[in-house]
């Protein structure tokens, strides 16, 4: 008999314009009336105030509200170990580093997790793993899946551009994750789930009926990457949302002297690996690119070339027993890092982009 397996999804969504202000409503519906709030400690004022009015407006007492500059273990275990005994829910609110010290909390404590993101820089508001640095080392640890998910469109589209880009390069991932996915199954038997590999897929698909940084744009962009986020509860690992372009982006983070938005390099990255996969996914990849002005952000502070070249040859080391087309080598026909080398140096879509 196969194991059944209980999984974790958002049973509260609310994506659209004017939802920040509602999420004291929302909490106390679900009966959430004593809650601690972790915020960025960069969030503008503007957005902790509309938050603070809102859980006053519905009676609901925030017990503990406590900016996070940082997401690292030990910061995120004493902010546990000071949590008031009476708290019914954790909220995060903000970017990705207190999102995860978040949920990560909200795992240990057993409690229900809000997402509240101001940007969608990537998948991880949604996700069932929290990325935390262990003595300055990132590390992938398990997490809860938030109970509710609010994003507040018009708070995502007052963020720097860059960020959603950045979501942008980290969505498009999932069709080079998936692909390395296939091809593992193929190689090595790691079974596929067929469920969780179609939602991935088509994520990138409903995005790209209207890749614009505007109000529609921004909430198919979100329930695109809660879909991702789901996907990923769904078969119990990040298969279907990471593949070999995280694996160069992982490698470019611990060997760039300068490491960049992670969706801007996992963009980057797949676009590259989708020509080393065959190139069935290339060319809508870097059209939407070219719409979108991802390939005119990554111009304006080109990538080194030199780092990129070290970050393909690194990342099939990255993660043990994870197969993906870099693993492919000599017996198979293949020089991944020598391909990917010639790409960046030839390819007329990538101009400008390295130096």
């Amino acid at each position: 008999m196969p194991t059944v397996r209980q999984i974790s999804i958002p049973s509260l969504v609310r994506i659209k314009a004017g939802a920040l202000a509602r999420l004291g409503i929302y909490l106390q519906r679900r009966a959430c009336s004593n809650v601690l709030v972790l915020v960025s400690e960069d969030l503008p004022q503007s957005i902790e105030e509309t938050a603070r009015r809102s859980f006053a407006g519905a009676k609901v007492r925030t017990l503990q509200w406590q900016h996070v500059r940082n997401n690292d273990f030990e910061t995120t275990v004493q902010l546990f170990n000071r949590m008031p005994g009476s708290v019914q829910a954790i909220a995060g609110i903000g970017g990705g580093k207190v999102l995860d010290c978040a949920k990560y909390m909200a795992f240990l404590a057993k409690l229900p997790y809000y997402a509240v993101p101001t940007s969608l820089s990537n998948d991880g508001f949604c996700s069932p793993r929290s990325s935390l640095t262990i003595e300055g080392k990132r590390r992938s640890l398990p997490a809860a899946m938030p109970l509710g998910l609010v994003v507040d469109v018009e708070v995502c589209r007052a963020a720097p551009k860059a960020l959603w880009l950045s979501g942008m390069g980290d969505l498009v991932s999932k069709l080079t994750a998936v692909a390395d996915w296939k091809l593992a199954f193929h190689r090595t038997g790691e079974p596929v789930d067929d469920l969780a590999a179609l939602l991935s897929d088509a994520s990138v698909y409903q995005f790209i009926a209207a890749p614009t940084c505007d109000a529609r744009g921004l909430a198919l962009l979100a329930t695109a990457l809660m879909q991702n986020g789901i996907a990923m509860e769904i078969c119990g690992s990040s298969r279907p949302a990471s593949g070999s372009e995280h694996l160069v982006s992982h490698a470019l983070d611990a060997l760039s002297a300068r490491p960049r938005l992670h969706g801007l390099q996992v963009g980057m990255a797949t676009y590259i690996m989708s020509r080393l996969q065959g190139g069935h996914s290339t060319a809508m990849i870097r059209n939407l690119f070219e719409t979108t002005g991802f390939w005119d952000a990554i111009r304006n502070d080109p990538f080194l070339r030199e780092e990129w070249l070290a970050a393909f040859a690194a990342a099939p080391t990255i993660k043990e027993r994870y197969f993906t087309t870099l693993s492919l080598g000599k017996e198979d026909g293949r020089d991944c890092p020598a391909e990917a080398a010639e790409i960046i140096g030839a390819d007329p879509a990538l101009h400008g982009c390295f130096v």
